[in-house]
Protein backbone atom coordinates (compact mmCIF):
# COMPACT_ATOMS: atom_id res chain seq x y z
CA UNK A 1 0.00 0.00 0.00
CA UNK A 2 1.24 3.51 -0.98
CA UNK A 3 1.02 4.80 2.44
CA UNK A 4 2.16 2.12 4.77
CA UNK A 5 6.09 2.63 4.58
CA UNK A 6 5.02 6.77 5.50
CA UNK A 7 2.55 5.56 8.20
CA UNK A 8 5.05 2.98 9.53
CA UNK A 9 7.14 5.73 10.11
CA UNK A 10 4.96 8.21 12.11
CA UNK A 11 3.80 5.53 14.26
CA UNK A 12 7.41 4.47 14.96
CA UNK A 13 8.67 7.97 16.15
CA UNK A 14 4.81 9.20 18.13
CA UNK A 15 4.74 9.02 21.64
CA UNK A 16 1.78 9.73 23.94
CA UNK A 17 2.37 13.47 25.84
CA UNK A 18 2.43 13.13 29.90
CA UNK A 19 -1.07 14.96 29.74
CA UNK A 20 -3.47 13.43 28.07
CA UNK A 21 -6.97 16.13 28.51
CA UNK A 22 -9.98 15.04 26.36
CA UNK A 23 -10.21 15.56 22.69
CA UNK A 24 -6.51 17.47 22.38
CA UNK A 25 -3.76 15.22 21.45
CA UNK A 26 -4.52 14.07 17.64
CA UNK A 27 -3.20 10.77 17.07
CA UNK A 28 -1.00 10.55 13.94
CA UNK A 29 -2.60 8.72 11.52
CA UNK A 30 -6.49 8.43 10.14
CA UNK A 31 -8.29 6.56 8.14
CA UNK A 32 -9.48 8.29 4.78
CA UNK A 33 -11.97 7.47 2.02
CA UNK A 34 -13.90 9.33 -0.24
CA UNK A 35 -16.71 8.86 -2.43
CA UNK A 36 -17.27 9.86 -5.79
CA UNK A 37 -19.12 8.31 -8.55
CA UNK A 38 -21.63 6.39 -6.55
CA UNK A 39 -18.66 4.37 -5.14
CA UNK A 40 -16.93 4.56 -1.97
CA UNK A 41 -12.78 4.60 -2.75
CA UNK A 42 -10.41 2.94 -0.60
CA UNK A 43 -7.46 5.42 0.77
CA UNK A 44 -7.19 3.89 3.83
CA UNK A 45 -5.02 4.56 6.90
CA UNK A 46 -2.88 7.63 6.26
CA UNK A 47 -0.83 10.04 8.04
CA UNK A 48 -2.77 12.33 9.81
CA UNK A 49 -3.26 16.17 7.83
CA UNK A 50 -5.43 18.35 6.49
CA UNK A 51 -7.76 17.51 3.98
CA UNK A 52 -8.44 19.72 1.03
CA UNK A 53 -11.80 21.45 1.30
CA UNK A 54 -13.10 23.98 -1.43
CA UNK A 55 -13.97 26.83 0.37
CA UNK A 56 -17.97 26.52 -1.29
CA UNK A 57 -18.38 23.38 -0.49
CA UNK A 58 -21.67 21.93 0.88
CA UNK A 59 -19.75 21.22 4.23
CA UNK A 60 -18.64 24.55 4.88
CA UNK A 61 -21.50 26.43 2.86
CA UNK A 62 -24.33 24.19 4.00
CA UNK A 63 -23.21 22.25 7.40
CA UNK A 64 -23.68 19.41 5.24
CA UNK A 65 -21.79 16.70 8.04
CA UNK A 66 -22.16 14.61 10.69
CA UNK A 67 -19.84 12.33 13.17
CA UNK A 68 -19.76 10.29 15.66
CA UNK A 69 -17.98 10.10 19.13
CA UNK A 70 -16.87 6.54 20.32
CA UNK A 71 -13.79 5.00 22.15
CA UNK A 72 -11.36 2.12 22.07
CA UNK A 73 -10.51 0.82 25.65
CA UNK A 74 -7.63 -0.76 26.80
CA UNK A 75 -9.27 -4.27 28.54
CA UNK A 76 -7.26 -6.03 31.18
CA UNK A 77 -6.18 -8.72 28.61
CA UNK A 78 -4.16 -6.08 27.17
CA UNK A 79 -6.59 -5.85 23.94
CA UNK A 80 -8.00 -3.10 22.35
CA UNK A 81 -11.73 -3.39 22.95
CA UNK A 82 -14.44 -1.21 21.36
CA UNK A 83 -17.99 -0.85 23.32
CA UNK A 84 -21.25 -1.49 21.10
CA UNK A 85 -20.11 0.18 17.59
CA UNK A 86 -23.02 -1.27 16.50
CA UNK A 87 -24.91 1.74 17.91
CA UNK A 88 -22.40 4.29 16.69
CA UNK A 89 -22.91 2.61 13.48
CA UNK A 90 -26.46 3.02 13.21
CA UNK A 91 -26.58 6.37 14.21
CA UNK A 92 -23.97 7.17 12.15
CA UNK A 93 -26.05 6.42 9.05
CA UNK A 94 -29.16 8.20 10.46
CA UNK A 95 -27.02 11.25 10.33
CA UNK A 96 -25.96 10.64 6.65
CA UNK A 97 -29.85 9.94 5.50
CA UNK A 98 -31.12 13.10 7.54
CA UNK A 99 -28.05 15.21 5.89
CA UNK A 100 -28.61 13.69 2.22
CA UNK A 101 -25.50 11.89 2.10
CA UNK A 102 -24.17 8.36 1.51
CA UNK A 103 -24.44 5.54 4.34
CA UNK A 104 -20.90 4.19 5.27
CA UNK A 105 -21.22 0.37 4.65
CA UNK A 106 -20.52 -1.36 7.83
CA UNK A 107 -18.03 -3.12 6.71
CA UNK A 108 -15.88 -0.30 5.51
CA UNK A 109 -16.97 1.48 8.66
CA UNK A 110 -15.67 -1.66 10.78
CA UNK A 111 -12.75 -1.77 8.42
CA UNK A 112 -12.18 2.00 9.74
CA UNK A 113 -12.48 1.54 13.21
CA UNK A 114 -9.96 -1.51 13.79
CA UNK A 115 -7.45 -0.19 11.26
CA UNK A 116 -7.09 2.97 13.24
CA UNK A 117 -7.43 1.60 16.85
CA UNK A 118 -4.89 -1.81 15.73
CA UNK A 119 -2.73 0.65 14.35
CA UNK A 120 -2.98 2.65 17.86
CA UNK A 121 -3.10 -0.29 19.91
CA UNK A 122 -0.34 0.69 21.82
CA UNK A 123 -0.52 4.15 22.41
CA UNK A 124 -4.02 3.47 23.82
CA UNK A 125 -4.34 4.70 27.78
CA UNK A 126 -4.74 2.42 30.49
CA UNK A 127 -5.90 4.77 33.32
CA UNK A 128 -9.52 5.07 34.60
CA UNK A 129 -11.44 6.35 32.46
CA UNK A 130 -8.87 6.67 29.98
CA UNK A 131 -9.30 5.14 26.37
CA UNK A 132 -8.69 6.23 22.48
CA UNK A 133 -11.80 8.42 21.27
CA UNK A 134 -12.59 8.21 18.06
CA UNK A 135 -14.41 10.48 15.76
CA UNK A 136 -15.75 9.02 12.54
CA UNK A 137 -16.73 12.02 10.33
CA UNK A 138 -18.24 12.06 7.00
CA UNK A 139 -19.13 15.34 4.68
CA UNK A 140 -19.86 16.76 1.19
CA UNK A 141 -17.37 17.90 -1.17
CA UNK A 142 -19.20 19.34 -4.05
CA UNK A 143 -18.34 23.48 -4.59
CA UNK A 144 -21.51 25.63 -5.29
CA UNK A 145 -24.16 28.27 -3.51
CA UNK A 146 -27.16 26.20 -4.82
CA UNK A 147 -29.15 24.83 -1.88
CA UNK A 148 -28.78 20.98 -2.70
CA UNK A 149 -26.15 18.33 -1.45
CA UNK A 150 -23.03 16.83 -2.63
CA UNK A 151 -22.37 14.17 -5.11
CA UNK A 152 -18.91 13.80 -3.59
CA UNK A 153 -17.64 12.70 -0.14
CA UNK A 154 -14.97 12.24 2.47
CA UNK A 155 -15.18 10.01 5.27
CA UNK A 156 -12.96 10.24 8.01
CA UNK A 157 -12.12 8.16 11.38
CA UNK A 158 -9.80 11.02 13.51
CA UNK A 159 -8.34 9.59 16.95
CA UNK A 160 -7.26 10.94 20.24
CA UNK A 161 -5.80 9.42 23.11
CA UNK A 162 -8.06 10.71 25.64
CA UNK A 163 -8.92 10.91 29.54
CA UNK A 164 -12.44 11.18 30.38
CA UNK A 165 -14.06 15.05 29.39
CA UNK A 166 -14.72 15.90 32.84
CA UNK A 167 -13.23 14.93 36.19
CA UNK A 168 -15.16 17.27 38.85
CA UNK A 169 -18.57 17.31 39.75
CA UNK A 170 -20.17 20.35 37.32
CA UNK A 171 -22.37 23.29 37.22
CA UNK A 172 -25.00 23.48 35.01
CA UNK A 173 -26.90 26.49 33.74
CA UNK A 174 -30.37 26.42 32.37
CA UNK A 175 -30.98 27.56 29.14
CA UNK A 176 -34.47 29.51 28.65
CA UNK A 177 -33.90 31.63 25.86
CA UNK A 178 -32.04 29.54 23.33
CA UNK A 179 -32.65 26.64 21.73
CA UNK A 180 -30.20 23.89 20.08
CA UNK A 181 -32.42 21.72 18.18
CA UNK A 182 -36.22 22.92 16.65
CA UNK A 183 -39.20 20.34 16.56
CA UNK A 184 -38.39 18.16 13.53
CA UNK A 185 -35.15 19.82 13.04
CA UNK A 186 -32.03 17.42 13.43
CA UNK A 187 -31.45 17.49 17.28
CA UNK A 188 -31.80 13.56 17.11
CA UNK A 189 -28.73 13.57 14.80
CA UNK A 190 -25.29 13.88 15.51
CA UNK A 191 -24.13 16.82 13.37
CA UNK A 192 -21.87 19.56 13.61
CA UNK A 193 -25.00 22.39 13.25
CA UNK A 194 -26.71 20.91 16.43
CA UNK A 195 -22.94 22.18 18.18
CA UNK A 196 -22.70 25.29 16.73
CA UNK A 197 -26.15 26.04 17.88
CA UNK A 198 -24.70 25.53 20.99
CA UNK A 199 -21.75 27.53 20.86
CA UNK A 200 -23.21 30.94 22.25
CA UNK A 201 -25.24 30.14 25.30
CA UNK A 202 -22.77 28.02 26.35
CA UNK A 203 -20.15 31.00 26.46
CA UNK A 204 -22.81 32.32 28.43
CA UNK A 205 -23.94 29.94 31.00
CA UNK A 206 -19.60 29.70 31.56
CA UNK A 207 -20.00 33.68 32.13
CA UNK A 208 -22.22 33.05 34.47
CA UNK A 209 -20.35 30.49 36.51
CA UNK A 210 -22.02 27.34 35.14
CA UNK A 211 -19.94 24.78 32.88
CA UNK A 212 -22.95 23.43 30.83
CA UNK A 213 -26.20 24.50 29.48
CA UNK A 214 -29.03 22.75 30.19
CA UNK A 215 -31.56 23.07 26.98
CA UNK A 216 -35.11 22.59 27.52
CA UNK A 217 -38.05 21.63 24.56
CA UNK A 218 -37.75 24.03 21.63
CA UNK A 219 -41.85 23.77 21.76
CA UNK A 220 -42.64 24.84 24.78
CA UNK A 221 -39.58 25.53 26.47
CA UNK A 222 -40.19 23.90 29.64
CA UNK A 223 -38.92 20.89 29.75
CA UNK A 224 -35.66 19.22 30.07
CA UNK A 225 -33.84 17.85 27.33
CA UNK A 226 -30.01 17.77 27.49
CA UNK A 227 -27.13 19.44 28.41
CA UNK A 228 -25.26 20.21 25.26
CA UNK A 229 -22.61 17.67 25.45
CA UNK A 230 -24.70 15.31 27.08
CA UNK A 231 -27.53 13.27 28.37
CA UNK A 232 -29.09 14.53 31.24
CA UNK A 233 -30.51 11.92 34.28
CA UNK A 234 -31.75 12.60 37.75
CA UNK A 235 -32.74 10.69 41.17
CA UNK A 236 -35.79 11.36 41.91
CA UNK A 237 -37.21 9.21 45.15
CA UNK A 238 -34.65 6.94 44.73
CA UNK A 239 -35.44 6.05 41.04
CA UNK A 240 -33.54 7.19 37.69
CA UNK A 241 -35.19 9.32 35.62
CA UNK A 242 -33.97 11.18 32.38
CA UNK A 243 -36.23 12.57 29.26
CA UNK A 244 -37.64 10.62 27.01
CA UNK A 245 -36.69 10.63 23.45
CA UNK A 246 -38.63 13.23 22.18
CA UNK A 247 -36.89 13.37 18.00
CA UNK A 248 -34.88 16.61 19.23
CA UNK A 249 -32.70 14.89 21.58
CA UNK A 250 -29.88 12.28 20.92
CA UNK A 251 -30.26 9.27 21.33
CA UNK A 252 -26.97 8.76 23.44
CA UNK A 253 -25.21 5.20 23.71
CA UNK A 254 -23.89 5.51 27.40
CA UNK A 255 -27.50 7.09 28.17
CA UNK A 256 -29.06 3.65 27.27
CA UNK A 257 -26.41 1.35 28.77
CA UNK A 258 -26.74 3.29 32.00
CA UNK A 259 -30.72 2.75 31.62
CA UNK A 260 -30.05 -1.08 31.03
CA UNK A 261 -27.06 -1.25 34.05
CA UNK A 262 -29.31 0.41 36.27
CA UNK A 263 -32.11 -2.08 35.90
CA UNK A 264 -29.33 -4.89 36.42
CA UNK A 265 -28.59 -3.59 39.09
CA UNK A 266 -32.40 -3.03 40.72
CA UNK A 267 -32.39 0.46 40.20
CA UNK A 268 -35.59 1.56 38.87
CA UNK A 269 -35.76 3.78 35.92
CA UNK A 270 -38.31 5.84 34.08
CA UNK A 271 -38.19 7.71 30.59
CA UNK A 272 -40.51 10.47 30.42
CA UNK A 273 -40.88 14.40 30.23
CA UNK A 274 -39.44 16.37 32.61
CA UNK A 275 -40.50 19.78 33.55
CA UNK A 276 -38.07 22.25 34.54
CA UNK A 277 -39.54 23.72 36.82
CA UNK A 278 -41.04 20.75 38.56
CA UNK A 279 -37.44 19.70 38.81
CA UNK A 280 -36.64 22.74 40.83
CA UNK A 281 -39.08 21.91 42.97
CA UNK A 282 -38.14 18.50 43.60
CA UNK A 283 -34.57 19.63 44.75
CA UNK A 284 -36.10 22.02 47.14
CA UNK A 285 -38.48 19.55 48.32
CA UNK A 286 -35.61 16.73 49.34
CA UNK A 287 -37.45 14.94 46.49
CA UNK A 288 -34.74 14.62 44.06
CA UNK A 289 -30.89 14.47 45.69
CA UNK A 290 -29.04 13.50 42.97
CA UNK A 291 -28.47 14.77 39.02
CA UNK A 292 -25.76 13.79 36.35
CA UNK A 293 -25.29 13.97 33.00
CA UNK A 294 -23.43 11.10 30.80
CA UNK A 295 -22.04 10.79 27.45
CA UNK A 296 -18.96 8.93 26.03
CA UNK A 297 -16.63 11.47 26.39
CA UNK A 298 -17.61 12.25 29.80
CA UNK A 299 -18.65 8.72 30.74
CA UNK A 300 -21.02 9.74 33.50
CA UNK A 301 -20.32 13.39 34.97
CA UNK A 302 -21.77 14.27 38.42
CA UNK A 303 -23.70 17.44 38.94
CA UNK A 304 -23.00 19.45 42.15
CA UNK A 305 -25.21 22.77 41.12
CA UNK A 306 -28.44 23.51 38.80
CA UNK A 307 -28.98 27.22 38.56
CA UNK A 308 -30.46 30.08 36.51
CA UNK A 309 -28.84 33.28 34.60
CA UNK A 310 -30.93 35.44 37.45
CA UNK A 311 -27.91 33.78 39.81
CA UNK A 312 -30.81 31.12 41.70
CA UNK A 313 -28.76 28.92 42.35
CA UNK A 314 -29.40 25.15 43.83
CA UNK A 315 -26.70 22.34 45.43
CA UNK A 316 -27.47 18.72 45.27
CA UNK A 317 -27.87 17.25 48.67
CA UNK A 318 -25.74 14.02 46.96
CA UNK A 319 -22.91 14.06 44.30
CA UNK A 320 -21.43 11.28 42.80
CA UNK A 321 -23.43 8.59 44.83
CA UNK A 322 -25.89 6.36 41.81
CA UNK A 323 -23.53 8.15 39.38
CA UNK A 324 -20.14 6.70 40.95
CA UNK A 325 -22.11 3.44 40.87
CA UNK A 326 -23.32 3.06 37.35
CA UNK A 327 -19.90 4.68 35.98
CA UNK A 328 -17.75 2.20 37.87
CA UNK A 329 -20.01 -0.84 36.32
CA UNK A 330 -19.58 0.59 32.95
CA UNK A 331 -15.95 1.34 33.17
CA UNK A 332 -15.93 -2.11 34.24
CA UNK A 333 -17.29 -3.35 31.30
CA UNK A 334 -15.22 -1.46 29.04
CA UNK A 335 -12.27 -1.91 30.28
CA UNK A 336 -12.05 -5.62 30.68
CA UNK A 337 -12.88 -5.72 34.69
CA UNK A 338 -16.21 -7.58 35.02
CA UNK A 339 -17.51 -9.87 32.70
CA UNK A 340 -19.59 -8.42 30.04
CA UNK A 341 -22.87 -10.45 30.37
CA UNK A 342 -24.53 -8.02 27.66
CA UNK A 343 -21.98 -8.57 24.64
CA UNK A 344 -21.96 -4.66 24.74
CA UNK A 345 -17.54 -5.34 23.23
CA UNK A 346 -15.69 -6.58 20.91
CA UNK A 347 -12.11 -6.97 19.77
CA UNK A 348 -11.21 -4.13 17.47
CA UNK A 349 -8.06 -5.74 16.15
CA UNK A 350 -10.68 -8.93 15.27
CA UNK A 351 -11.75 -7.35 11.48
CA UNK A 352 -14.11 -10.32 10.37
CA UNK A 353 -15.80 -10.36 14.02
CA UNK A 354 -16.15 -6.41 14.17
CA UNK A 355 -17.85 -6.72 11.14
CA UNK A 356 -20.61 -9.15 12.25
CA UNK A 357 -21.12 -7.05 15.46
CA UNK A 358 -22.17 -4.14 13.74
CA UNK A 359 -24.22 -6.08 10.64
CA UNK A 360 -26.12 -8.26 13.39
CA UNK A 361 -29.43 -7.15 14.58
CA UNK A 362 -29.64 -4.94 17.10
CA UNK A 363 -28.63 -5.77 20.94
CA UNK A 364 -31.30 -4.38 23.89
Amino acid sequence: MKNDHAVAEILAAYRLPERIPFGVELAPVMFRVSYRGGRWEDDGLVPFGPVPVNPASTALQFAQQAFEGMKAYRSASDRPMLFRPNLNWRRFARSAKRLRMPVVPAALFAEALSSVTSSLARFIPGGRGQSLYLRPTLFGLDPHFAVKGSDNFVFLVLASPSDAYYSEPIRVMVERVNCRAAAGGTGAEKVGGNYGASLLANENCVAHGFDQSLWLDPASRQNIEELSAMNFMAVIDGALHTPALSGSLLEGVTRASLLTLATHLGIETTERVMPVDELLDDIEAGRCTELFACGTGAIVAPIGTIGEADGRKLDLPEVNRMSLQLREALLDIQQGKSVDTFGWTVDATDLEGLTRYIEAPQRP
